[in-house]
């Protein structure tokens, strides 16, 4: 294009406008070899699209390496640069708060040891708000440690017990297996409700330390991955809208987002593979 009006408009008034410096222009002219389209971008695009566009260079290098494709990812971030495409993930910092833990009483169980269970057998919860029609509403997912698999789900405008109730709700297996149920120390899974529950199927909670996310890491992740790859990129007038949604994206998350803890693999296929974290 700056080459084509290079008589009706000065050159670096034409790479002011997509931020192209001059030499690099004038590199190019005499290099036109570097404008060939590179021969794997029609299957980064393909990539992107089967994700959703959620994917970053990472997972991407992933993904073709599985259709035998092979490219570094520096190769991978130059294609995405040139085309425009952007990941969805972004980096976020938290500092636990150095106060003493209330309900001593409740044991945290887990720690940080999120490895190692069987599954089914080890779940993790918590909530992520998102704005629905000018007002919150709510997600509750439940997180099996075996494969990180979303195993149950729920969508709300309250946070109360009931939100958590009918993510158990969801679940495909039996309580009966469950061993034990990782929350933070939010009211809404410390109350008689759920108490109740898991009295009756014998589950132990482990709360998180006061203030420390950390320690439940993995929902953390799961919510962060969920504002990003859905939440942030639709606008929802509707509590329908967002639990139609949200039941599209669990059932991709579990099939077919490639984890990186996993070894690049969707949580079924690492499942269905007899793999153990």
């Amino acid at each position: 294009m700056i080459r084509a009006n290079a008589s009706r408009y000065p050159i670096s008034a034409q790479c002011r406008i997509p931020g192209v410096p001059r030499s690099t222009y004038y590199w190019m002219t005499g290099h036109p070899e570097a404008e060939r389209v590179d021969p794997i971008a029609g299957d980064v695009h393909a990539v992107r699209c089967d994700g959703h566009e959620r994917c970053g260079a990472r997972k991407i290098k992933a993904a073709l390496e599985r259709r035998g494709v092979t490219a570094s990812g520096r190769r991978i971030v130059s294609i995405m640069r040139r085309r425009g495409m952007t990941s969805a993930y972004a980096r976020r910092r938290s500092e636990p708060h150095k106060t003493r833990v209330d309900e001593a009483w409740l044991a945290n169980i887990l720690g940080r040891e999120f490895d190692g269970y069987e599954p089914r057998t080890h779940l993790a919860g918590g909530l992520t708000c998102v704005r629905v029609g000018g007002k919150w509403a709510y997600v509750c997912p439940l997180i099996d440690l075996a494969n990180r698999s979303i195993a149950g789900h729920s969508a709300d405008t309250g946070c109360a017990a009931d939100l958590v109730m009918a993510a158990f709700a969801t679940l495909d297996f039996p309580l009966t297996g469950v061993e034990v149920f990782r929350t933070d120390r939010g009211s809404e899974f410390d109350n008689a409700k759920i108490d109740g529950l898991l009295d009756v199927f014998d589950i132990r909670r482990s709360p998180s330390g006061k203030g420390d996310p950390y320690d439940n890491a993995v929902v953390e992740s799961t919510n962060r991955f969920l504002k990003k790859e859905l939440i942030y990129r639709n606008h929802y007038t509707s509590l329908e809208q967002l639990r139609s949604d949200l039941n599209d994206y669990v059932w991709w998350s579990d099939n077919q987002r490639l984890h990186s803890t996993l070894g690049y693999r969707s949580p079924n296929e690492f499942t269905q593979q007899g793999l153990a974290l």
